[in-house]
């Protein structure tokens, strides 16, 4: 075991072993192993034969293709499960999520609601290896139809258009965390849970563990970020024409983050606590426009300009083959992987 582990490791990082994966020992008369195979799902494979005292090996990495795999689901319980129950990953989940984060709402998803899509997926020797970028998505939610399909410049960097050529993405996220639930809503006359007296209410409080990361729903620069009062743990934003956002009772701010500074939608700005006022750990999230506060559950974005001429030309050609593979219905969508290799 010793000397087959040192040969092996000049050759293969022997961490990329999972459960799974083969190993096919041969022994001669005597009983000693005078050869062995190794197969690395998702890598490939590695002969060692004897050789006096030790062993000669030989690998061959696995040929790498990708394709157009068509897929979808129905949404029983969740978009997790729906997607991990019939066998995808994790990251394909959040893909979605960010497709249509702007447009759906993924805390209020209903039974029955559907998707289809067309993800390029990178494969080993036929073995799936992961999914790489979503192509084309149709999301059936509320009884309404949403699609998405990518566009790329030419290095390779893009977002996500509707099939008229309209971005997706819109100046502000629905919500700033991902995989949490509404505890509280807007409202001009709230109960306070500590402080037993009616108040308004003038955010959305998101319920989550501690540490869940927490993001800037649009492009801004920093204000304040320290410690106020009930509020806790505190970021105060900026984005430009009068509109402001405001993360209370945060545990922590993420590095880097500082009044003056910069920062990206999408960006992780702090993570879920529950400083100042709070009974449990949740992020109440607020939108003011020039003092006036606003319910973030009704505000209306804006949208980057949609495609034109020569592009929106090129876009429609290419997308004309990928609607046909999402207008199947969930239940009737198939999976299309490349023929595997013998495994040995």
């Amino acid at each position: 075991a010793a000397a087959l582990t040192s040969e092996f490791g000049k050759t293969v990082d022997l961490r990329r072993l999972r459960p799974g994966h083969l190993l096919r020992f041969h022994h001669d008369r005597t009983g000693i192993v005078d050869s062995v195979e190794m197969k690395v799902i998702g890598w490939g494979e590695v002969d060692a034969v004897r050789n006096g005292d030790h062993f000669d090996v030989k690998s061959r990495e696995g040929t790498v293709t990708e394709a157009e795999t068509t897929l979808g689901g129905r949404v029983d319980t969740s978009l997790w499960d729906a997607v991990r129950g019939g066998g995808e990953s994790p990251q394909l989940v959040q893909q979605i999520a960010d497709i249509f984060q702007w447009d759906i709402d993924f805390f209020a998803l209903r039974k029955g609601d559907s998707f289809s899509l067309v993800v390029r997926k990178k494969y080993v020797d036929g073995d799936p290896v992961g999914s790489g970028k979503i192509m084309a998505a149709r999301f059936q939610h509320r009884g309404k139809t949403y699609e998405a399909f990518r566009n790329d410049d030419a290095e390779g960097q893009g977002g996500y258009y509707d099939g008229a050529g309209a971005p997706l993405q819109k100046q502000f996220l629905r919500a700033p965390l991902r995989y949490s639930r509404i505890t509280s809503g807007f409202s001009m006359n709230r109960y306070h849970p500590i402080l037993h007296i009616l108040r308004p209410h003038h955010g959305v409080d998101y319920g989550a563990p501690v540490g869940t990361p927490v993001m800037t729903t649009a492009n801004g620069v920093v204000l304040d970020a320290g410690r106020k009062g009930g509020a806790g743990n505190y970021i105060r934003i900026s984005h430009g024409n009068h509109i402001e956002t405001h993360y209370l009772h945060l545990s922590r701010f993420a590095k880097g983050i500082r009044p003056g500074c910069k920062v990206t939608q999408g960006e992780v700005i702090g993570y879920v606590g529950a400083t100042g006022l709070a009974t449990g750990p949740h992020l109440d999230y607020r939108i003011s426009d020039n003092g006036e506060w606003l319910d973030p559950m009704k505000l209306r974005s804006t949208t980057p300009d949609p495609l034109r001429g020569k592009g929106l030309e090129e876009f429609r050609a290419r997308i004309a083959r990928l609607q046909p593979r999402l207008a199947a219905p969930a239940e009737q969508v198939a999976q299309v992987a490349p023929k595997r290799r013998a495994l040995f």
